[in-house]
């Protein structure tokens, strides 16, 4: 396959940087933006390349020449006056021999170009657009496409306000079929995005590639600043679809947006005010945001199909607001129940993409190279987590929406919402930590070694007790979690407010003893919500090299501090641990007056006591 560079522009916003170069030549990671276009298209085994040149074109031709020293053939036509970003396609359309990609010389692109071409070729098409969500969806030129990728529309800015339209922008990298020359005039100045495509949209198969690689123009000062940025940081070169990529898997309803129960039009969709700057976070790092949701809505017979893509289009608009996107929706229209009036019976089908089942998740991880293991998903009902425990992702309940009440099952993390959970995936606040505890479980060289967690209430401990299990799972540690809540007393069981009343101490300390000489303690387990059933719990000493006793009471006894190698303390503020715990008994369902009265109860009992147990720490986080 051939290749065409358009490297004409004039690049006017870019004088300020260097006025002596074409745009096409300004450095990126220390070499010209155009030599990684020319290294980019050879690794993936295009056979030649011209180049379009016309403002400053010696700088363009001394520097490649032949091409012989980058190992491809790389010739050029000059345009001698300014042709628009069509340029002077139509000039050398007799050194084209079959299909073949185009592309702007002030792009920065790093994509699976086989994947590209495997796609064009599936879908026939003889004019496939690149194309992709940005962070500015409200200034751009957006593209419409349908359900089979082929492109119905194109939406010039500025936009309609009256209208939401899906993110989709022309990314400005091409791959077309010689039949596109029929459509072009020579030495005629022209715009394929604002002249060409729009005129012959339905005069030949176009359609749309949808990506989550790094696509890029560097046409502004900020922008290439920016792509240095991306480039040193191996970020252009990690979002390449050839790599295995990760995802924050979301759920809509209760997580992006408020659960009204069956969201059916526009005016019902209301997003979360810290949904966007989350959202925002998850596109600045080296994750993909991928919603997942049910809408049963249209097996029931409440909406069609383009009226939940209008329902999306807002989710998009909204979103971009904030320079947030999403970079794909994946949505389960099926309902397996019949026999209901107004039912559309065309979806009511036992389908493997409604969650529970992990079909969506699945899909994606196929669609985008997603590496299942290093991947989230963030939900707010029993669905959402089985989804993703079936599908091999981290699972982490948020308390918005349904908020996990009635679940059966238990996430991996719990947080308040949904930038809380993003917070806590991305910032990695205890990375710093497991480190300092990875060197002493490795100097230790103590099998099993025995690492004691306490801390008040809501301090956070939990998450941290996770995320170190987890990390030393990864490395091939095998690990033992003794959860102490397993031994608390039910409310109408506890005789005191004392937590070491609540925690059966005495018991606790003898069984964790039983359970460290290899003994077998089977428990009834705690459940944290009244309408949560309580787990079992049976807990074993096997082979494991690291057994972690996590609790508020962990470091309450000196008996039961002597059992451990490493004892740690998660310390928060007094203001910040009454704050989460008015917010978890309000989840739980309790008026203010009975969560005042409570805490006032469990400060004197447990709060004041446990926050002395810090002094036994050998770590405070």
């Amino acid at each position: 396959m051939q290749a065409v560079i358009l490297a004409g522009g004039q690049g006017t916003r870019m004088h300020s940087l260097n006025a002596d170069l074409p745009k096409p030549m300004l450095p990126v990671g220390g070499k010209p933006l155009l030599q990684h276009q020319v290294e980019w298209l050879k690794n993936f085994g295009i056979s030649e390349i011209i180049l379009l040149v016309n403002h400053q074109k010696e700088a363009i031709i001394s520097f490649f020449a032949d091409g012989e020293k980058f190992g491809i053939p790389i010739s050029y036509y000059e345009e001698k006056i300014p042709l628009g970003t069509v340029g002077g396609v139509k000039a050398i359309e007799n050194k084209i021999k079959d299909d073949f990609i185009l592309l702007y010389g002030d792009v920065m692109v790093d994509i699976d170009l086989h994947r590209l071409q495997r796609f064009h070729t599936q879908k026939t098409s003889e004019c496939t657009l690149v194309v992709h969500p940005n962070d500015h969806p409200h200034d751009s030129d957006l593209v419409e496409i349908d359900e089979e990728m082929k492109i119905v529309a194109f939406h010039p800015k500025p936009h309609n306000p009256a209208r939401y339209y899906r993110n989709l922008v022309n990314a400005g990298v091409y791959l077309f079929a010689p039949s596109i020359f029929n459509f072009l005039k020579k030495d005629i100045k022209a715009d394929f995005g604002k002249d060409i495509f729009p005129k012959i949209i339905n005069q030949l198969k176009m359609v749309g590639y949808n990506t989550t690689e790094y696509l890029k123009d560097m046409g502004t000062p900020e922008r290439l600043k920016k792509v240095n940025e991306d480039f040193l940081s191996g970020r252009i070169a990690a979002k390449n679809l050839i790599r295995k990529q990760k995802a924050i898997f979301l759920d809509r309803d209760g997580v992006l947006n408020e659960d009204s129960h069956l969201v059916s039009s526009v005016g019902e969709l209301a997003i979360y005010p810290y949904s966007g700057s989350a959202v925002k976070k998850i596109n600045d790092s080296n994750y993909l945001t991928i919603v997942v949701t049910n809408q049963s809505v249209i097996a029931r017979g409440k909406i069609s199909e383009e009226d939940l893509r209008v329902i999306h289009n807002k989710l998009d608009t909204v979103l971009g607001h904030d320079h947030a996107k999403l970079d794909a929706i994946y949505y389960c229209p099926h309902h397996p129940d019949k026999g209901f009036a107004g039912e559309n019976s065309k979806y009511k089908i036992d389908c493997q993409c409604r969650k529970p089942k992990p079909g969506m998740l699945l899909d994606a991880a196929n669609d985008f190279n997603i590496g299942l293991n290093e991947s989230f998903f963030i939900g707010d009902a029993d669905r959402d987590i089985e989804a993703g425990f079936r599908a091999g992702v981290t699972t982490v309940g948020v308390m918005t929406g349904k908020g996990m009440i009635g679940s059966k099952l238990r996430p991996d993390y719990f947080f308040r919402n949904l930038a809380d959970a993003v917070d806590f995936i991305i910032d990695e606040p205890y990375r710093s930590i497991f480190d300092q505890v990875k060197k002493i479980v490795q100097k230790s060289g103590k099998k099993p070694f025995v690492i004691s967690l306490a801390g008040n209430t809501r301090s956070g401990k939990s998450s941290l007790a996770t995320y170190l299990l987890k990390r030393f799972v990864k490395e091939n540690q095998s690990v033992l979690r003794i959860n102490l809540d397993d031994w608390i007393l039910h409310r109408k069981e506890r005789k005191t407010f004392s937590v070491a009343d609540s925690f059966q101490l005495p018991k606790l300390i003898a069984d964790v003893e039983k359970i460290l000489h290899g003994k077998t303690v089977e428990l009834p387990g705690y459940s944290p919500h009244p309408s949560w059933e309580a787990i079992p719990a049976t807990y074993r000493l096997k082979n494991e090299s690291i057994v972690l006793i996590e609790g508020v009471v962990a470091l309450a006894d000196e008996k039961l501090r002597a059992f451990s190698d490493l004892r740690l303390f998660k310390q928060i503020k007094p203001s910040e641990q009454k704050k989460r715990f008015v917010e978890f008994y309000r989840w739980k369902g309790m008026d203010s007056e009975s969560i005042e009265t409570l805490y006032l109860n469990r400060k004197a009992g447990e709060y004041d006591i446990v926050e002395k147990h810090e002094q036994f720490a050998d770590l405070v986080i």
